[in-house]
């Protein structure tokens, strides 16, 4: 990456022109995303990753050789000696060898099953075996070790991450940080043992891997291990040929990467630094190919100013000090195993004085620790669970900044929320991979006319690295248009320059049917994101595009859509039948209380009046299903951004306060609605009277009983921030109540943002109520029969995803905990008994999957396969 970084900076140059370029590359294909290599585990492919362009190579006639790596450097006769006995000539020489993965020198790494986890070859492997092992381990619990462990537990492996440090991630976080992070993995299904060393690799009688030994003498089962604990810098040409080296590794180079030989430079992760530090990230490593581009230049006559006053697209300096590379921001911020982590400045409080401001919660897995100097200014800060805030404090960290606003509200639940906008300075950098400030942002757009982030990509290179600075990059850019009077689109991420409602009206119109024809012809490129992807699915199913599990669409679908159920903590998951507007038969009764008693499930009526079964594995849920839907049951659509319940009372026919049929009314509405996909969670209720037992004013829409007919309060929630519902229309006849809630529903649908619950739409609707009024009851916009069409069309083409599941045996192939071997439960998912049923076992908790005979005291348990 930091090669490729390096050609792209020197044939911006000048003297470049006049310059051969021979690149000498061991692996067998150009330079690629190394950040994004757990890519691959999802369906990326090479080609994806690759980051160098089309055309690029020939067009600055780049002699480019794969699979022929540099094996020995003759200084005095400035060549260069390849595996192949190929000599080449060098006027110049730039060392961007990289490192190599650490593996401890303990016996048996060398046995087959044994891993490192570096380049596309290494996954390749990795996903061979996998696809036939049952237990893997991890060597190593930071970056690149947990993200190795995610796409084994992905994978469907039993997974171990054994770390030696105390905690993991122990560079990036504190213990408080770590101890966050390393429950909500744990809650995944990983098992995590930290102050832990391996001491040998354990091997069977054909000599492959069984397991690995623990210092502490403990062993743990495996068929695979992947070291990934730590790298070394790639330095043996240098040593080789008297090159002098950090006492760690390294290159030693001085503040413009040259080494002790004026011909010879270093960049990256061979290269130590002047502050004697060996850089692992690519930020840096960019930083380091600019300097040495800039170096060089001046190395073959071109005058470029004092050293290091400029950065290619910035033009701000390189490092802290902008007197050439001195040093780097070390900030991170990435997903691991779903969970958010990032770190910024100095997240240790290593200054004298320094004092932490923290916020924990470790019900939901969120801590948040500033870090604040004694004259008030951010130096540094972890965020794990939640990292809303990063882009605009690590730059103010960075930049040893004062905050604006007090930092208790930055750390506290929806603190920037209610803390305003954090204000940046211009010289603070937005993306530290390729050193932009704000300032230079600002620019690109009032200048360059940089009118999106795909356009300031182009001019300045940001975002173009990590990725972790986009969303505030986008901020910066709207912000900048529309101080200079500019309407903005307001994309749905770089994938798509259209909103989710105009993307709905895309496909409504066109007809497209999948993502992949939706991104090609009206999207920037690329393979989509975490953002576009379920959202585009949601949109196809509010659509009637198919079942959500065929084909593309089951790739789209976020962890609960994924299996029809919703995931738990211990990577359990659990199962919610459909029971309209509460009304349940003792058959049906009996039907749930024996699945749950059969399969060892815990049980639990819900606020919405429905029963939830919990603990069952991928690999049960089939089996469930099959026995609800023989039951008549169906799902519920607990797992779905869809409607989940209609709530009621009881209504006229038992109450003697009540003035209209509840009861049947809310399992009308609940089976119309069904199914129905849609930006948010949908909750509604029905109330037989005024005294509103059924809660329905802080539903997302609610009725209640009127001696003349029915009240309609639309835009209530009652969860993180409740809202009251608003009264829609009053004394509403049966047939005009149900028709004004289709419309309601599909008007919301047809324009709400991704993830907007209807409370938030109807606060940010242009005209508000009023205007919502207008358009379900008096059709001001002309789309009332479109609404009422798209409604017939969901009514029409609804079907039970469960039952549609079980009778495709394609569909079916996802539902197993090891896919090589179906049918056999997770070891990793147990529970322990509690108050007569079960409960997730707690990291360090002795537990018991639930195959075993006595887990529940008095339950009757079978082990039961598809």
């Amino acid at each position: 990456m930091v090669g490729q970084r390096f050609l792209e900076a020197w044939t911006e140059r000048p003297a470049a022109r006049t310059w051969r370029v021979t690149v000498l590359a061991e692996e067998p294909r150009p330079a690629y995303d190394r950040v994004h290599l757990s890519a691959l585990f999802s369906g990326s492919t090479a080609e994806d990753l690759t980051l160098c362009p089309s055309g690029f190579l020939a067009e600055h006639g780049i002699d480019l050789r794969l699979g022929d790596p540099a094996t020995a450097i003759d200084r005095e006769r400035r060549l260069v000696v390849t595996r192949s006995g190929a000599e080449v000539r060098y006027d110049a020489l730039v060392l961007a060898t990289g490192s190599v993965p650490f593996v401890p020198p303990v016996p048996g790494t060398n046995a087959p099953g044994c891993h490192v986890y570096r380049t596309i070859e290494d996954v390749d492997a990795i996903r061979a075996q996998a696809g036939t092992a049952r237990t893997g381990v991890v060597v190593g619990g930071g970056l690149l070790g947990l993200e190795a462990a995610g796409a084994l537990r992905a994978g469907g492996l039993d997974t171990h991450v054994v770390e030696f440090a105390p905690r993991l991630m122990a560079v990036q976080v504190d213990d408080g940080g770590g101890a966050a992070l390393r429950r909500k993995i744990e809650e995944l299904g990983v098992t995590v043992h930290t102050s832990a060393g391996a001491s040998g690799v354990l091997t069977g009688p054909d000599g492959a891997v069984r397991g690995l030994a623990l210092a502490d003498g403990r062993e743990l089962p495996a068929d695979l291990v992947v070291f990934s604990a730590g790298v070394r810098a790639r330095d043996q040409l240098a040593r080789d040929c008297g090159l002098p080296v950090g006492p760690r590794g390294g290159v030693v180079v001085d503040a413009h990467c040259r080494t002790e030989d004026p011909a010879i430079l270093a960049v990256g992760e061979c290269a130590q630094a002047v502050d004697g530090r060996v850089y692992g990230l690519v930020a840096p490593g960019y930083q380091m190919a600019e300097t040495a581009a800039r170096a060089l230049a001046e190395l073959a006559g071109e005058s470029t100013g004092p050293v290091g006053e400029g950065t290619g697209p910035t033009g701000e300096g390189i490092g802290p000090t902008g007197e050439g590379f001195v040093g780097a921001d070390t900030s991170t911020k990435l997903k691991l195993l779903g969970v958010d982590v990032a770190s910024f400045g100095d997240p240790h409080g290593t200054a004298d004085g320094a004092l932490d401001v923290l916020y924990s919660d470790s019900r939901s897995g969120v801590y948040r620790k500033l870090v604040i100097g004694t004259d008030g200014a951010l130096l540094g800060g972890v965020l794990v669970g939640d990292t809303e805030g990063y882009g605009a404090l690590r730059p103010l960290a960075v930049g040893g900044k004062p905050l604006t606003v007090a930092p208790e509200q930055l750390v506290l639940p929806a603190g920037f929320a209610s803390a305003g906008p954090v204000a940046l300075p211009d010289d603070a950098v937005l993306c530290s991979c390729h050193n932009v400030s704000q300032g230079a942002v600002r620019a690109a757009v009032r200048e360059q006319g940089a009118d999106s982030v795909a356009a300031l990509k182009k001019c300045t290179r940001a975002g173009t690295g990590c990725g972790s600075c986009l969303k505030q990059l986008g901020t910066v850019v709207t912000e900048e248009l529309e101080a200079a009077g500019v309407s903005t689109a307001k994309g749905l991420c770089e994938h798509f320059a259209h909103t989710r409602a105009e993307l709905y009206e895309i496909v409504r119109v066109t007809g497209l049917a999948s993502f992949s024809e939706l991104l090609a012809r009206h999207g920037s490129g690329g393979e989509g994101c975490e953002i576009c992807k379920p959202t585009v699915a949601s949109v196809l199913a509010s659509l009637g595009h198919g079942h959500i599990l065929d084909g593309e669409q089951g790739a789209l679908q976020d962890s609960n859509d994924h299996f029809l159920a919703n995931l738990q903590r211990n990577g359990s998951y659990s199962v919610v039948p459909r029971v309209p507007g509460g009304e349940i038969t003792p058959e049906g009764l009996i039907a749930i209380g024996e699945i749950a008693r059969d399969h060892g499930l815990y049980t639990k009526i819900t606020g919405g009046q429905r029963i939830d079964m919990f603990g069952a594995t991928v690999d049960q849920l089939p089996v469930i299903w099959r026995k609800l839907v023989d039951a008549g049951f169906e799902s519920g659509h607990a797992y779905g951004k869809s409607l989940r319940t209609v709530k009621s009372c009881v209504g006229e026919t038992w109450c003697r306060f009540g003035v209209q049929d509840s009861t049947t009314l809310a399992i009308e509405l609940e089976l119309r609605y069904r199914g129905l996909r849609s930006p948010h969670k949908l909750k509604a209720a029905v109330s037989g009277c005024a005294r509103e037992c059924a809660e329905a004013q802080s539903k997302d829409f609610g009725v209640i009983a009127t001696s003349a007919g029915w009240n309609l309060y639309v835009g209530g929630n009652g969860g993180m921030t409740p809202r009251h519902a608003d009264l829609l229309a009053a004394d509403l006849d049966r047939e005009t109540l149900v028709r004004t809630i289709d419309r309601y529903l599909m008007f919301y649908i047809r324009t709400a943002d991704r993830l907007e619950r209807t409370s938030v739409w109807l606060e940010r609707l242009d005209g508000g109520l009023d205007h919502l009024r207008a358009v379900v009851l008096d059709d001001s916009l002309g789309i009332a029969a479109e609404l009422d069409e798209l409604m017939d069309c969901h009514i029409g083409g609804y079907r039970d995803e469960w039952a549609e599941t079980l009778a495709d045996p394609e569909r079916m192939r996802r539902f197993a905990s090891f896919v090589n071997a179906p049918g056999t439960p997770d070891p990793a998912v147990t529970f322990v008994p509690e108050r007569g049923q079960i409960r997730p076992a707690r990291p360090g908790e002795a537990g018991r999957t639930l195959d075993s005979p006595v887990l529940v005291a008095g339950a009757r348990l079978e082990v039961l396969t598809p």
